[in-house]
């Protein structure tokens, strides 16, 4: 008699599994933690919205999966670059992650970066939720990850030590920490500035020391990080590229998960990107500079372009634009320029 039961049990599951129906949860090879890799601790917007979505995970499966947020991109010894690869190879499970960190490992998102692209939050939202970032998502999906939601670190402006930043020349000569991009790299480079790669664990005792004069980051990352402690005096409004953030779960890890839980991972991500996005942008709105009056409070100067300045930065880069164009795909930043220009 108990043969027969353990028979039919198994053959009741084999049954569900030739339906399609999802296994319970217990039936899985759920981990008692999974890890999430970030760069950024929760201070920051970025880190804010990994934590919430760890938050929101352990709360909408009740507590199946728990999650375990781990800045500084430690998991990779804090080099930001390597935290694709390590998400592919299953060393990190879940992660709130960088267009410009992966764009090594996944050229097309080099996009983002393109010099003076977007212009404003419109645009970007014109490419993220619309063709650009469906297509994005498709490129990603063959990488050994499944992507859910889009957030964002913002528009990346650039401040110094010096003086203050109006024209291509004011940049001539000034050692700038940038990410490990050589977009960012090559950008620099023919605004005829000493750009210098290095983490962020690194930047900010560089410019502590004077070893490097200035650096590019978005608005919250500037005041969270307090870079006014660090001579970061002078701050330049230019907006000349956003940084979108995706939030990813490792492809075998997803497989683990019932459907059900699957759909519960999503719907955090995609509240936890909206809630984080919303941070990001606060403060620094025509309707809303309460951020950057409060930097200014703390002694920096803050210089706002006329259309006419920005311009110049823009044509000084143009070649740049042109030759990445060529590297991320022309049909790409083709269908980019079409979203922005109908926006």
């Amino acid at each position: 008699m108990q043969k027969r039961r353990f028979t039919a049990l198994i053959a009741g599951l084999f049954a569900s599994a030739a339906l399609g129906l999802s296994m319970p949860a217990t039936a899985q090879q759920y981990k008692d933690e999974y890890n999430l890799s970030t760069v950024l601790g929760d201070a920051f917007p970025w880190g804010w919205g990994a934590q919430r979505w760890a938050d929101l995970v352990a709360e909408k499966t009740e507590g199946r999966i728990k999650v375990k947020v781990y800045p500084g991109t430690s998991l990779v010894s804090g080099d930001q670059t390597k935290e694709f690869t390590a998400l592919r190879q299953g060393i990190i499970d879940m992660a709130v992650g960088s267009t410009i960190n992966w764009s090594p490992q996944v050229r097309e998102l080099n996009l983002f970066a393109l010099p003076f692209l977007m212009p404003d939050h419109k645009a970007i939202d014109a490419l993220t939720q619309g063709r650009v970032g469906a297509k994005m998502f498709e490129i990603l999906s063959a990488r050994d990850v499944v992507p859910l939601a889009w957030g964002e670190n913002g528009f990346r402006e650039v401040s110094n030590s010096k003086k203050p930043i109006r024209t291509p020349e004011d940049v001539k000569g000034m050692k700038v920490r940038v990410v490990g991009s050589p977009l960012f790299l090559a950008t620099f480079n023919a605004l005829g500035a000493n750009p210098t790669q290095m983490s962020w664990a690194d930047a900010q005792p560089a410019m502590a020391t004077g070893a490097v004069d200035g650096q590019e980051n978005p608005l919250a990352v500037f005041n969270a990080a307090k870079l006014h402690t660090v001579g970061q005096k002078h701050l330049t409004l230019w907006g000349y590229v956003a940084d979108p953030l995706i939030f990813v779960v490792n492809k075998k890890v997803w497989s683990n998960w019932t459907e059900a839980d699957r759909k519960l991972v999503a719907e955090a991500a995609q509240q936890a990107a909206t809630e984080e996005i919303a941070r990001a942008r606060a403060g620094i709105s025509a309707d809303d500079e309460s951020l950057l009056k409060e930097i200014e409070a703390n002694g920096v100067s803050v210089v706002r372009l006329s259309d006419a300045e920005r311009d110049a930065f823009r044509q000084a880069t143009a070649g740049v634009y042109k030759e990445w164009a060529g590297r991320v795909g022309s049909d790409l930043v083709k269908q980019a320029e079409e979203d922005i220009a109908k926006r």
